[in-house]
């Protein structure tokens, strides 16, 4: 019965990644006939760019919050 556990996942994991793949270039497909006007698309630039700024600066608080709550030493020589 074991044996039938990796080919199990992997039928599913290239159902989903098919499946994803296949609506990943449909909506790319989709979008390159849409137009957009170039404030719109800067509008939603700079709010993308705003977000991955904040997300990466939640990310490192953690992780040097985390580092100095198990006692690492993060100080520069």
């Amino acid at each position: 019965m074991i044996d039938w556990v990796p080919v199990a996942f992997l039928t599913f994991k290239v159902l989903v990644f098919g499946t994803c793949m296949f609506l990943a270039i449909k909506w790319h497909y989709d979008q390159d006939k849409k137009t957009l006007d170039k404030r719109a698309l800067l509008i939603n630039a700079a709010k993308v760019g705003a977000a991955f700024l904040v997300a990466l600066a939640v990310v490192l608080w953690f992780t040097f919050s985390l580092a100095r709550h198990l006692g690492m030493d993060l100080s520069l020589p």
